[in-house]
């Protein structure tokens, strides 16, 4: 991974869809961070596929999500950068009707540099991150001495949970 340039963070950007073309949902979102200005793409993650989780738990009825991880070089201050997930995320058709519902995409702004912030539009470091193996097992992959600021290595964040993510591959079974 690339090392920081003057006045950059890094920051973890988690991706998801489970609707449309669910790959090619997380790709382009991919080039389109990589395309703005401030933000400068370190490391992506291999991509994974999980069952989808709602507020009520895990929805073996819902189609199944695709996740990845995108580490970052970023000037942007968090909520520059919030604005810029979020237009990307209207760009690709999310739509926000329900919590936790399907989705096209979904970007969640992991960590930012060691930023801790409880302010209403943005909470950092994400405050579920600890527990989701569909975001630490491809950050793992993506940063193998990653840390979640304030709370503890990935390694070992992932070992104390299940990891249900499998490997996902183009045209593999779904």
């Amino acid at each position: 991974m690339s090392a920081l340039r003057a006045g950059e963070r890094k920051a973890v950007l988690a991706l998801g869809s489970n609707l449309g073309d669910r790959a090619r949902e997380i790709d382009t979102a991919v080039s389109e961070l990589s395309g703005t200005d401030g933000i400068r793409l370190l490391a992506f993650s291999p991509i994974v596929e999980t069952r989808a989780v709602k507020v009520h738990g895990v929805d073996e009825f819902a189609p199944r999500y695709l996740n990845a991880v995108a580490v970052v070089a970023t000037t942007l201050a968090p909520e520059q950068l919030l604005h810029q997930v979020n237009r990307i995320e209207a760009d690709h058709g999310r739509v926000r009707d329900e919590r936790w519902g399907d989705r096209t995409l979904d970007i969640d702004i992991v960590c930012h540099g060691d930023i801790v912030s409880d302010a209403p539009q943005l909470t950092l470091p994400h405050p579920r991150a600890a527990g989701r193996d569909f975001v630490l097992a491809p950050w793992l992959a993506a940063d193998p001495d990653a840390e979640l600021p304030g709370i503890g290595r990935v390694d070992e964040l992932l070992a104390g949970i299940e990891d249900t993510t499998r490997p996902w591959t183009p045209g593999g079974a779904r």
